[in-house]
């Protein structure tokens, strides 16, 4: 007789029914390879998990305006933001997105701040693996819409959409898999996840966008220049090992 997944997580892991769902979610369980993707979903009482572990948000720069952080994978930023009392997110990343993640601690600088995304006078810079030999820069300037699937936000390009460019440079190739710098203007949700899907070229471990399998979507934010600002976020080590 089956069980449901987070019931056989909870009794593993000595956790409650509700933060064995949250794991689960968040996209944290595995059996074997295979990461567990329903919470209610049925499975052997012999199964065993393998439970990935998330990595502690890591301060990297605080004065009277601001605060910034190296936001881990599989970590919402709202949650960030609940965590730092009295702060307020100026920007997102995605949950298996990690990296710079900027919050505010008052009115005035999240006005001049948010002039500035305005304005596109923010320089991002984002580090991906990605499926496909990508051999040299390129540009994608495509219009893109945002539309709710389900209960998720979805992203594709689109005539009636917004403007959006991001620059793609080929960093390391290995295999057939490339790790590329880009740099995005405007921001747009899911920018690059679905300028890259676009490209033919998706992300690993993104695969709501085309990519393949993996144990997180392999998208981090390295670098943010904000008002002359320059905060960085060190690529996590499986970024450096990943084309091994």
């Amino acid at each position: 007789m089956k069980e449901k997944a987070y019931k056989l997580l909870s009794a593993q892991e000595g956790i409650s029914n509700s933060e064995a769902k949250s794991l689960i979610d968040r996209g944290l369980v595995y059996v074997g390879n295979s990461k567990v993707m329903i919470a209610r979903g049925e499975i052997s009482p012999k199964t065993s998990f393998i439970v990935q572990k998330v990595e502690k948000v890591r301060p990297i720069f605080e004065n009277d305006d601001l605060i910034v952080v190296d936001k881990p994978a599989f970590v919402n930023s709202d949650e960030i933001e609940r965590q730092f009392k009295g702060s307020q997110l100026l920007h997102r990343l995605d949950r298996e997105t990690s990296g710079v993640l900027m919050l505010v601690k008052n009115e005035e600088f999240r006005l001049k701040a948010i002039s500035e995304f305005k304005k596109d006078e923010v320089y991002k810079e984002y580090v991906a693996w990605v499926d496909g030999i990508v051999s040299e820069p390129f540009i994608i300037d495509q219009p893109l819409i945002t539309e709710k699937v389900g209960n998720k936000a979805y992203t594709k390009v689109s005539k009636k959409g917004k403007p959006a460019i991001t620059e793609v440079t080929p960093l390391i190739v290995s295999g057939k898999k490339t790790k590329v710098q880009l740099i995005i203007h405007h921001g747009r949700t899911h920018q690059i996840r679905a300028h890259l899907k676009y490209a033919g070229f998706p992300i690993v471990g993104d695969e709501s966008y085309g990519g393949r399998p993996s144990k997180r979507v392999m998208l981090h934010a390295r670098k943010v220049i904000l008002m002359g600002r320059n905060f960085e976020a060190q690529e996590p080590k499986v970024f450096d090992h990943f084309g091994n």
